[in-house]
């Protein structure tokens, strides 16, 4: 059983939620040497963050096509242009790697690695693998700050416990060792990396300190919390909270289409209660690196550290995990009515992304759905302009990428919207589609007989 250990000192006198810096502009800050183990989505922004604010970072990732891309300016997260990296590789400033010992001589390695589910249990590989390559090189006196998602005391008890081991040093006394949860939404234009408030947090109170100093040149608030394992925590409270309020409208939405109410409508009259109420709306499931995974890493933790998880977080996964299936189950409904099946039926699938304007598929509910049509003997094809079809996973073999055209949508015996990308033309769609199934509520006022809500 899993028992995170939490000294009673490491408390700080900063209160949890205390703000450190409330202006305009980040802190200013001597010039640091950075390394940032992870280029994905959360690790390219803050990387290429740090350089813009004057630091020298060396961005290291295991996936040379990657780091390659990378240096001749080509960014695979839509957050970051080839625009933004230009000037920081050409004078230096940024240095994208595949090599460990490109590591050597940082004074702040922040770790960005994934931290996915392996059978529905946490897998923290990753977040071994990159402690291990920073303990290789962590020179004395330098911080190291964990980004991943992970449950609490994995700072503490898990990466600081690899570090200690294959450096040799210890934390607190002879480097310095923080959490900070990303917070990043690919594709959010309000809240970004810079103007979102970053939670800050360290195993001791000069680790909090020196945390909190390195991400206040970066961002315009820092928000300190006291130990580690509660900003863990506060992490995956954030995305469970969406995740269970979403599983919520999810089956109220069935519940609502069996009685012959339109769920919607009704969030859309509850959101104008001024407090008490956040709005929530049902889809064909949840994707992206957090929602589907952060609650299971909270409920596992839960069952390991107490010998029970939480019933909520469980049932909220088992409905979100099912509406593909509903997705599925709803088209063939359609079909049945018009004594026909989903083996060779043709059906048209609009958007593969896991949310709107992005090509991110993690975990995507739209990729269920394909598998579930395909398994079932459609004849599936997707639209989706945001996708690099060489990204598109070859399990998808039986589907077929195509664009949206008049013909495809006339076509198509079904069309199902599930990912309400802009560049859609949803007057086209709902005028030249025999079937709709709005999984996303883009065509409420365009509903007949032809459009349906999920």
């Amino acid at each position: 059983m899993f028992s995170a250990s939490i000294p009673a000192s490491t408390r700080t006198p900063v209160a949890a939620g205390a703000v450190v810096q409330t202006d305009d502009r980040p802190g200013v800050v001597d010039s640091l040497r950075v390394l940032v183990v992870g280029q994905g989505y959360v690790g390219l922004p803050l990387a290429v963050r740090a350089a813009q604010m004057g630091h020298h970072v060396v961005g290291l990732d295991t996936n040379v096509h990657r780091t390659e891309a990378l240096a001749c300016g080509s960014s695979p997260v839509e957050d970051i242009t080839s625009a933004q990296l230009g000037p920081l590789l050409r004078d230096g400033t940024y240095r994208p790697t595949s090599t460990p010992d490109d590591a050597a001589g940082f004074d702040v390695a922040v770790i960005a690695v994934p931290t996915p589910l392996r059978e529905g249990v946490p897998d923290l590989s990753y977040v071994l693998a990159a402690g291990r390559t920073v303990g290789r090189y962590l020179p004395e006196g330098a911080l190291v700050v964990l980004e991943s998602t992970s449950y609490p005391g994995t700072t503490r008890s898990i990466l600081g416990s690899i570090l200690e081991e294959v450096s040799g040093l210890r934390m607190g006394d002879q480097f310095a060792l923080g959490f900070s949860p990303e917070r990043i939404d690919p594709g959010n234009r309000l809240w970004t990396l810079a103007t979102t408030p970053k939670i800050v947090s360290g195993i001791d109170s000069a680790s909090l300190e020196r945390t909190a100093a390195f991400y206040r040149g970066l961002v315009e608030r820092v928000v300190p919390v006291g130990r580690c394992e509660e900003a863990e925590l506060a992490k995956l409270l954030e995305n469970t909270f969406r995740a269970v309020n979403i599983a919520l409208v999810n089956e109220l939405a069935e519940v609502a289409r069996d009685t012959g109410l339109n769920l919607r409508e009704a969030v859309a009259a509850a959101e104008t209660k001024p407090f008490g109420f956040m709005r929530f709306d049902p889809g064909p499931g949840i994707g992206g690196h957090c929602l589907p995974i952060d609650p299971v890493y909270l409920s596992w933790w839960a069952e390991q550290s107490r010998g029970q998880g939480s019933r909520m977080i469980d049932l909220a996964a088992q409905i979100n995990a099912g509406r593909p299936a509903y997705v599925v189950s709803r088209v063939g409904q359609y079909l049945t009515g018009l004594g026909r099946s989903l083996d060779g039926a043709r059906v048209l699938l609009l958007g593969l992304a896991y949310k709107p304007g992005s090509s991110d598929l993690r975990e995507s509910p739209s990729l269920e759905v394909a598998h579930l049509l395909v398994d079932h003997g459609a004849q599936v094809r997707a639209v989706d302009s945001f996708v690099d079809p060489a990204t598109v996973p070859a399990s998808l073999d039986g589907v077929r990428l195509v664009l949206a055209t008049d013909e495809e949508l006339a076509a198509a015996d079904a069309v199902v919207l599930l990912t309400d990308h802009e560049t859609f033309d949803y007057d086209r769609v709902a005028a030249l589609s025999p079937f709709v199934l709005d999984c996303r509520g883009r065509l409420a006022d365009r509903l007949t007989a032809a459009v349906e809500q999920l």
